[in-house]
């Protein structure tokens, strides 16, 4: 990485914000926080901050003074960072500009904490420590940090950000202990660092190193009104935090027990085998979600799980702060025979958020699509409600296109770190009972909404906003702010809870151990394969399809339930018992189909619990293309596969279009007796594709009306 001394750096940075543009700031700090910012009255009463006063104050300072006589532009930048920092949210940040906004303040290593210790860990390859620095190598255990206790120094450091619980803060302030975004934080007042370390055989030393500025690594631009910038769900801090470190730090090659990543998810994932005492399992890390594409994200997860080992996934998301919100949203449906409830997000009631609401879908179509939340936004007046209605930002369509292709079980691994998008993942996770949350902290980072930049906000309220009647203006000289302006609430168990502040609690907790952070997490490993191997390994698999007379043959690979159930497009068509590893079910009429769908369930008792799912495209069955690779083929843009719905009763047809997040809207059609009740006709047609919600207009059988005479009033009696 190019980079130079944080004093060369300093001397060439340029303090030029005017009066005018610092009040324009706080003016507009102060209408986001106010109108947009969904978690204020959580914020408010759960700390005790009152970040509109305190925004309120330096407005009036700013009034009584002038260019000459205002403070230094660093106190300016200081206050504000501290006012956005009270509100312990991660998503709601105040952005330095230029140039401190294009690099990250970094030392030439990193600390983590292991047996309750303090450890370097890594160095940079081409990193020399100086001669005086005697056995200055990963494994050193650092004990004081410019001659501060280092558990102190971590503690004081973690005080500055803005976690939303103790282990998320002291997560933060132990990460940017040696690397630190200037985007969001003042470069360090001291210009060099001294530690003081033991090394392993208990020889102490010192060792004093400068602190250098490198430029940062590109993000997606989510400034721009897109569907992705609308859907972002991201820790920015954590974001740059992990491309810095993986560009400093990261070995050059690939180790050979990895596979191999396509190129454009190379940042994203790390897939391998490991090795344990409990058996072979499949790892999976998943570093972010912040991608540019959800359905080419789902489709890599999808080839790289058919890879692995099939009787157990380790799926880890450690220090994973989020991105896009139906990717995350999306991975879920693979792991699970479950159908995936994605998470239902609020806005706050406030003037400017019904009229962007109004704007995008609830009066005129707008840039993107907020319909659902109007109504209840326009209601709110009336009602007084403090939030929204609740809809979700991922489609249920989309969370459940793929359907499972995972049957092992799966263990999730976590920490103080996740976030955002990565908060709504374990959320999902733990509510669709997927597996066991392991957690190297006993909680994540409770990071619960959709995250939108004071940049999209302005563009979205300027829409065709005619004599510029918009309160909001592009902030100077590149400085920026982004906002929590949808809250998210768990499903299922603990449907209605919100995620921020609160998080997802780890049902194991494995705190990491010495060889954890040396020696590639083999303790963790060792902890994760124990949980696999306590649970059942079930299989559900296609070994072969074919046409035969007037039936489709399919031929599965099975285990661990026992009975199975069909369905050719979406319609059920067979059940049977299971006995052995492989069974052959023939769909007798189904040669036309276009998906199939195939359950495995437990039989106990009486009751039957569904265990095992797969659904495909029939074409794609025949035709032997690989059954791990996008074998549902669901459109990339995100349209929905409209069923053939003729011939069902109006609530099943209902009832298969809510499953695949579209709406049917009813029309009476005159038909015979025999088809009253059923779908005679349909608009889209069976087969067409359609972009969610729709509608999909119905025509329902009504039995012709037949005109019976009045019979004969009878005469009344003389």
């Amino acid at each position: 990485m190019t980079d130079k001394t944080l004093i060369d750096f300093m001397n060439e940075a340029d303090a030029d914000l005017s009066l005018a543009e610092r009040r324009l700031i706080v003016n507009q700090a102060l209408l986001m926080i106010e109108q947009n910012y969904v978690h204020l009255p959580l914020k408010v009463t759960a700390h005790g901050v009152s970040p509109l006063h305190r925004l309120r104050a330096v407005q009036a300072r700013l009034s009584r003074v002038t260019d000459n006589t205002m403070g230094p532009e660093r106190d300016f930048h200081a206050e504000l960072l501290e006012i956005f920092h009270s509100l312990r949210d991660l998503h709601t940040n105040y952005l330095l500009p230029r140039p401190f906004a294009d690099v990250t303040a970094y030392l030439p290593f990193l600390i983590e904490e292991a047996d309750g210790r303090f450890v370097v860990t890594a160095l940079p390859d081409w990193y020399r420590p100086p001669k005086s620095a005697t056995g200055f190598e990963p494994g050193v255990m650092v004990t004081h940090w410019n001659d501060i206790p280092i558990r102190r120094a971590v503690e004081l450091n973690a005080a500055r950000y803005a976690g939303s619980n103790s282990a998320a803060r002291f997560a933060r302030g132990l990460d940017s202990l040696t690397v630190r975004p200037l985007i969001k934080h003042l470069p360090p007042y001291e210009e060099h660092v001294t530690l003081r370390y033991v090394t392993p055989g208990g020889q102490e030393d010192t060792i004093t190193e400068d602190w250098r500025v490198a430029v940062n690594p590109r993000l997606p631009d989510a400034d721009e009104a897109n569907e992705v910038a609308v859907a972002a769900a991201l820790d920015l801090h954590a974001e740059l935090l992990g491309r810095v470190k993986e560009a400093l730090f990261a070995p050059a090659e690939r180790a050979a027990d990895e596979i191999e990543v396509r190129p454009e998810f190379a940042k994203v994932f790390r897939a391998r085998k490991v090795s344990t005492a409990s058996g072979e399992f499949g790892h999976l890390r998943v570093w972010t979600f912040h991608v540019e594409n959800a359905a080419r994200f789902v489709n890599e997860v999808i080839r790289l799980i058919g890879l692995l080992p099939q009787n157990g996934l380790i799926v880890d998301v450690r220090g994973n702060g989020g991105g896009l919100a139906p990717a995350a949203e999306g991975m879920l449906q693979l792991l699970t025979p479950n159908r995936i409830e994605p998470q239902p997000t609020q806005f706050l009631n406030s003037p400017l958020n019904l009229r962007l609401v109004a704007k995008h879908g609830g009066k005129t179509k707008g840039l993107i699509d907020l319909q659902p939340w109007y109504a209840s936004m326009e209601q709110s007046a009336e009602t007084g409600d403090v939030f929204s209605a609740s809809f979700p930002i991922t489609s249920a369509a989309f969370a459940n296109a793929v359907g499972q292709r995972y049957h092992g079980p799966v263990v999730l691994v976590v920490d103080a770190r996740c976030y955002s998008a990565t908060d709504l993942f374990a959320a999902g996770f733990q509510d669709h009972a997927i597996g066991k949350v392991l957690g190297t902290d006993p909680v994540t980072g409770a990071g619960g909404a959709n995250v939108w930049t004071h940049q999209l906000l302005t563009t979205l309220h300027d829409h065709e906003d005619a004599g510029g009647a918009s309160p909001y203006r592009s902030l100077p000289a590149g400085t920026g702010m982004r906002v929590a302006v949808r809250r998210s609430l768990r499903v299922g168990p603990s449907a209605g809870t919100p995620v921020e502040e609160l998080g997802v609690r780890a049902d194991v907790t494995h705190k990491l151990t010495r060889r954890d952070v040396l020696s590639g997490n083999v303790d963790l490993l060792e902890a994760a394969g124990a949980l696999l191997k306590a649970e059942p390994v079930r299989r559900l698999e296609l070994l072969s399809a074919a046409a035969v007379d007037d039936a489709l043959v399919v031929r599965l690979a099975v285990q661990g339930f026992d009975q199975l159930d069909a369905y050719a497009d979406g319609r059920p068509w067979a059940s049977q018992a299971v006995a052995g590893q492989e069974v052959t079910v023939r769909l007798a009429g189904a040669l036309g189909a276009r998906r199939l769908r195939f359950e495995g369930y437990r039989v106990e008792g009486a009751a039957r619990k569904l265990v095992a799912h797969l659904q495909l495209s029939a074409e794609a069955a025949v035709s032997g293309d690989e059954p791990h690779r996008n074998a549902f083929d669901f459109d990339e843009s995100g349209a929905v596969e409209v069923p053939d719905l003729i011939g069902l009763g109006q609530n099943q047809a209902f009832g298969f279009l809510a499953g695949l997040g579209l709406r049917g809207r009813t029309v009476f059609t005159p038909s015979s007796e025999e088809f009253g009740g059923t779908v005679v006709t349909q608009d889209p047609a069976g087969g067409m594709l359609i972009d969610p919600p729709g509608p999909v207009v119905l025509g329902i059988g009504a039995p012709p009306v037949v005109f019976k005479p009045p019979e004969p009033a009878t005469p009344l009696p003389e």
